[in-house]
């Protein structure tokens, strides 16, 4: 983190951003633009240096942003010049139900327990559907967006806490997306800031980042596995123990909150 960063306001306000949220900002400024349409596939982002002058952020915020954006398939950048170098938009976050979710919980707000039983009716439904449809396809099926976002997680040294689980966040959101239930993965998109805002408040109590991030690859990749073998139990199983160990690691639940185990 430069110098810079460390001295970031906000220019709305002139109140100080927590520098290790300050690539939040830059995210959230420009998905804004996108889902009010001031931002459409095939235009150019501004700068990098202009982009942390507006937002009052340091440049490498903003790099951290757009390799973020990119990773989730909202941007494409080019080294060099001409009318393809540079951070182009191509592809929009999906509107709709997700907006209204996401309206609902920058408004209220969810409590914790709350957030978690609703992932695991959520994603326990996601893996079902992944499962059930690669096991009756004699070629599988095709999770490269999800796995893609997993290889991304795996760039150790270069990803800091706040990006994998944002990486984290996405992957969940992928599958939901794959299992071709709109209504799911609406209302995941809806619940991404809700779940991301835990899971980064949790890493303090963590005992060691390290450990649990090594934990969270291997059971992605465990998950995907079950899927991929058309084990519905299984991936359900995986994916339950995966939420709420982590929310149990970081003390946010005391006991498993799994509404289907009750």
């Amino acid at each position: 983190m430069t110098a810079v960063d460390a001295r970031a306001v906000s220019p709305a306000s002139a109140a100080p951003i927590d520098p290790r949220r300050a690539w939040q900002v830059v995210l959230q400024h420009i998905e804004a633009d996108l889902l009010a349409g001031r931002l459409v596939p095939g235009d150019h982002l501004p700068a990098e240096r202009t982009l942390a002058s507006e937002l009052g952020v340091g440049r490498s915020s903003v790099r951290e942003a757009l390799r973020v954006l990119e990773v989730l398939g909202l941007i494409r950048t080019q080294t060099g010049s001409g009318p393809q170098s540079g951070a182009i938009i191509v592809a929009r976050p999906s509107g709709g139900m997700s907006s209204l979710m996401r309206l609902q919980v920058a408004a209220q707000g969810f409590d914790v327990r709350d957030v978690v039983k609703t992932r695991l009716v959520l994603e326990a439904a996601v893996v079902t559907e992944l499962a059930e449809a690669s096991g009756a396809r004699v070629d599988g099926l095709d999770l490269g967006p999800a796995v893609e976002l997993l290889d991304a997680m795996d760039a150790d040294g270069r990803v800091s806490e706040a990006e994998f689980l944002a990486l984290d966040a996405a992957f969940h959101l992928a599958l939901a997306e794959l299992s071709g239930n709109a209504v799911i993965a609406s209302m995941m998109a809806g619940l991404r800031n809700s779940i991301e805002s835990y899971v980064l408040a949790g890493v303090p109590n963590l005992p060691s980042w390290a450990e649990t991030s090594g934990r969270l690859r291997h059971e992605h990749r465990s998950i995907v596995d079950a899927i991929e073998t058309g084990d519905a139990e299984l991936a359900r199983g995986r994916v339950r123990a995966h939420i709420t160990g982590y929310y149990t690691e970081t003390n946010f639940i005391s006991a498993p909150a799994d509404p289907l185990t009750r």
